[in-house]
């Protein structure tokens, strides 16, 4: 399939710069939200794809990479990246509920955003996503999350790049951008870094089920970076939530465009056909 290229564009939020993607029809709003050391331009060519689908994708650069300003230090944890979420989809004009997709730690703020401000999100989609309480040593113990050391996450996040495949299609991009986000704001990485590594968001997502937001998890069956049982740990917080596994390691969605553009698209069909039948509509950015 043919994908459609997204357009970039700058802004400021709360007076800060950013930088976002954007690309597609008219079509329903998804919100698309990068994972650690990465940007939004790393995964332009799945999110050109995705929407090639009829959707129409936004894609910012989180505070802190992509040359998107960092938060104010105050402001440096989950809940102020969800704030400014909020911030920016009312910047870019989005006045309605968005379909909030989001990439490891893009998953964790995803999160955030829907519990914090629940305005913002008609459905969250989290593809390999931070935020599950557990983890298991090489020895097979289960553990909080909050004792992963960081040197663990570097090892597993090299041996999920090995198959020549996914290093061929996923290496290049990565390199791109998070070599120049490290030279750019180290202190930004390894901050967001331990975020990530210690985030349990088990009650958020027990109260997102309460509320009945429609929620998915995509899980890609060899990933080495986000342990199995902390996929485990997200789905036990929820009323059986809709788990769709994809092949692939942490970053499939980066080796595999054709395959992201075609599970994200058939999850908010779903969606969207269980949905009443005069939904509330968001609005769009000119």
């Amino acid at each position: 399939m043919n994908h459609v290229k997204l357009n970039w564009h700058t802004v400021k939020v709360s007076g800060r710069i950013a930088h976002y993607g954007v690309g597609g029809s008219d079509g329903p709003v998804v919100v698309f939200l990068h994972g650690w050391g990465l940007a939004d331009r790393t995964y332009a060519r799945s999110l050109g794809y995705l929407a090639s689908n009829g959707l129409r994708v936004y894609a910012p650069a989180l505070p802190g990479f992509g040359g998107t300003a960092e938060l104010p230090e105050d402001e440096r944890d989950l809940h102020g990246y969800a704030a400014w979420v909020r911030e920016f989809l009312r910047t870019i004009g989005i006045t309605g509920p968005v379909a909030l997709v989001g990439h490891s730690f893009g998953g964790g703020v995803a999160i955030r955003t829907a519990y914090d401000f629940p305005d913002t999100t008609s459905q969250l989609i989290l593809l390999n996503s931070i935020g599950g309480s557990s983890w298991t040593n090489n020895r097979g113990v289960l553990k909080a999350i909050a004792q992963r050391p960081l040197w663990d996450w570097g090892l597993h996040l090299q041996a999920d790049l090995l198959p020549t495949r996914q290093m061929a299609n996923v290496l290049p991009v990565i390199l791109r951008d998070a070599v120049p986000n490290l030279l750019r704001n180290p202190g930004a990485i390894w901050r967001v870094a331990n975020l990530a590594r210690t985030a349990d968001l088990t009650t958020e997502l027990a109260e997102l089920n309460k509320r009945k937001l429609p929620l998915v998890i995509v899980w890609s069956q060899n990933d080495n970076v986000i342990p199995e049982a902390t996929l485990m740990s997200l789905h036990a917080g929820l009323d059986d939530p809709k788990l769709i596994t994809v092949p692939g390691g942490h970053g499939w969605l980066l080796a595999d465009p054709d395959r992201f553009g075609e599970v994200i698209t058939n999850v908010l069909q779903v969606v969207e056909s269980a949905a009443p039948a005069t939904p509330r509509k968001p609005g769009r950015a000119a």
